[in-house]
């Protein structure tokens, strides 16, 4: 079977019982604590251990500039053979561009993780996110850890999701119920993002649980399937940052097998969590007020259809038109025309919701002010017909406010 039950959200938060995100799969559990690192006693550092060794994957930034956690955890992994039984999490603080002595930071937060958890430290990941260029205060870490390790348990999932947020207006957490085969399986997982959001591969962070027993070869697939459906179909401001990861932990412990045939349903799942993840970093971008899904038909190929959305998407003119409730089809047009890929105007066409506002080379300026009405809501659509093909692509952004301006403007101030 592959049915799938998505647990019912409210800005990206979800709760299945008293577990929640990446705790609600059986043989997880999850902490988030204070160490110092952040202001005024907030969560900074959180802890995912599975209780049995998992089989890992993971997909990393591709910006040429890669944060000292990035680098240690592709380390892991290959030494690991894909296997982990912990990821350990900071906030306040990104640990990118500090040398030398932010790796020997990195791999201290695995060691003493793996000490404390009595595993080997190539079976722990990391992730950091926050300032870029300022030195990891590893002692804090080192001295918060032996309490996160106390404070894990199968119903902190959310304490969890909120330990790893910055500029976060909301924790972000998605969980799925599935069938696969004869058995039930579930996946859970927490995100982080709210600006330096196109990932190129991932968000800021995610983190991804599942009780399904995955080989690394599948489980590799399946994430990459599903963050090109999801992180990788998300904008908030073009901005790529240094520390973006996705990691996906499957540990088996619910007796569900996935292989060929079950593939399906568990790809299923996988990329339902991924997508209630990505939309909520969308919903809580920095100064957001409005969801806006972008729709190219009509594209030559699917990787045109996808570079015109996304052109589209990250276009200051379309972002701020529509924070501004303004239909001004004419910059939705001129983005596509712009994107490098085949367009056809003659047979191309605009539309913002329902309504038709250019189409086959003739605009439909009567209906603006009914364009203008739709723009007030919250949750909006905009589509181009590039009138070159077959192809489809979808893309998920967010309008820009002053807000965005005066956050990013005060970040390190």
């Amino acid at each position: 079977m592959s049915d799938t039950t998505l647990a019912a959200t409210s800005h990206g938060a979800t709760r299945v019982g008293a577990r929640s995100g990446v705790a609600v799969p059986q043989g997880f559990r999850a902490a988030g604590i204070g160490v110092g690192i952040k202001p005024a006693n907030a969560l900074d550092l959180a802890l995912i251990v599975s209780d049995t060794p998992a089989h890992a994957a993971a997909v990393f930034t591709t910006n040429r500039v890669q944060a000292a956690p990035v680098i240690v955890s592709r380390q892991h992994l290959a030494r690991s053979g894909s296997m982990a039984s912990a990821i350990v999490v900071n906030s306040g603080c990104a640990n990118a561009c500090t040398g030398e002595t932010g790796m020997q930071a990195a791999r201290h937060m695995a060691s003493e993780t793996a000490q404390l958890l009595n595993c080997p430290a190539d079976q722990v990941l990391v992730a950091s996110t926050g300032v870029i260029g300022v030195a990891l205060p590893i002692e804090k870490i080192r001295a918060g850890l032996p309490a996160a390790i106390r404070a894990l348990s199968a119903d902190q999932g959310s304490a969890a999701a909120r330990a790893i947020m910055t500029t976060d207006p909301f924790p972000k957490l998605a969980s799925a119920r599935l069938r696969i085969g004869a058995r039930d399986a579930a996946i859970g997982g927490m995100a982080k993002g709210s600006g330096m959001i196109e990932p190129m591969m991932a968000t800021m962070l995610a983190f991804v649980t599942s009780d399904a027993s995955v080989p690394a070869p599948l489980l590799d697939r399946a994430l990459r399937e599903a963050v090109n459906d999801s992180f990788n179909a998300i904008t908030v401001d073009g901005e790529c940052s240094t520390n973006d990861c996705v990691m996906l932990l499957a540990n088996g412990a619910s007796g569900a097998v996935v292989d060929e045939a079950t593939y399906p349903a568990f790809v299923g799942g996988l990329r339902d969590v991924c997508r209630e993840l990505a939309l909520g970093i969308v919903r809580g971008g920095e100064g957001a007020t409005k969801l806006i899904t972008v729709i190219v038909t009509g594209a030559a190929t699917a990787a045109e259809a996808r570079r015109a959305a996304k052109t589209i998407a990250n276009s200051p003119l379309v972002k701020t038109a529509v924070h501004g409730g303004d239909p001004n089809w004419g910059r939705l047009i001129a983005a596509a025309g712009r994107a490098g890929v085949a367009f056809e105007l003659e047979r191309s066409a605009v539309s913002i919701g329902p309504i038709v506002l250019f189409k086959d080379g003739r605009p439909y300026d009567e209906a603006a002010p009914e364009a203008a009405t739709y723009l007030e809501g919250k949750d909006i659509q905009v589509s181009v017909h590039l009138g070159a093909g077959d192809a489809s692509s979808t893309v998920w952004t967010c309008d820009l406010s002053a807000e965005y301006v005066r956050i990013n403007a005060d970040y390190r101030t």
